[in-house]
């Protein structure tokens, strides 16, 4: 099946998916998730009406929107797509995060939230955040639960960064209703959240990303607005040459 045939199949999944829960197929996003994957096989995605796109790892991100920008440029009919850095995000590079991506989905601290703020803040730009949540004791990354709220009313605070909502990559499992539970939680986190800061234009705190190729349809039923799909439209990885 070629990337363009995977496409129209998720995109088919997704939609159905969301009609079973009575929810509006255009409220889910779909992040193509390219890491690891040829530029060349990123424009095929893109060709075939990809609109956003995750990436994990900054230097390979780089160059890739740059190749991928150089592309757009030759062929103006291709609309530009929205990059969203996806991986865990050192502080010191959240410079080239802020210059590269329109969102970031992998806020877990005070500090890189506050060193994209003032990245931010130099680029003249306003930086669309979520909060990572943490999936499990064994996670580098993410934040407490517990923590969550403070460091949503703390980021409110400043100017450069829009906090919309929230993540979580759950724990690697062969069952995907596993799952659930994670995603459940995280939704109850984000309301509870909207319940203590209701109608905010700032910072809209109405996104979930939540669920990959093996549980994104679990994840739609329990709220997803974003879904990180990679395997599925690429297949396997393969390098990030051009």
């Amino acid at each position: 099946m070629s990337i363009k045939e995977r496409i129209i199949q998720i995109k088919k999944e997704i939609a159905t998916a969301a009609s079973e829960c009575h929810r509006k197929p255009e409220d889910i996003q779909l992040v193509a998730v390219s890491k690891k994957h040829s530029v060349q096989r990123i424009w095929t995605a893109i060709q075939a009406g990809v609109q956003t796109l995750g990436e994990n790892y900054i230097q390979e991100a780089r160059d890739k929107i740059e190749s991928i920008g150089s592309m757009i440029q030759e062929n103006p009919e291709i609309h530009e797509p929205s990059w969203h850095f996806i991986g865990h995000l050192q502080r010191n590079k959240a410079k080239y995060a802020v210059r590269y991506f329109d969102w970031i989905h992998s806020v877990d601290s005070q500090p890189l939230m506050e060193e994209i703020n003032r990245c931010a803040s130099k680029h003249n730009k306003r930086q669309n955040i979520l909060i990572q949540v943490s999936g499990g004791e064994r996670q580098k990354s993410g934040i407490s639960p517990k923590k969550v709220l403070s460091l949503i009313e703390t980021g409110m605070m400043l100017k450069n960064i829009t906090i919309c909502g929230l993540m979580i990559m759950p724990p690697f499992t062969e069952d995907p209703e596993k799952s659930r539970p994670y995603f459940q939680n995280l939704a109850r986190l984000l309301n509870h959240i909207k319940e203590k800061h209701p109608n905010d234009p700032e910072h809209p705190l109405n996104q979930l990303s939540m669920g990959m190729t093996s549980d994104f349809h679990i994840a739609i039923q329990e709220g997803a607005t974003f879904v990180r799909v990679g395997t599925a439209i690429f297949g396997k990885r393969e390098s990030c040459k051009t």
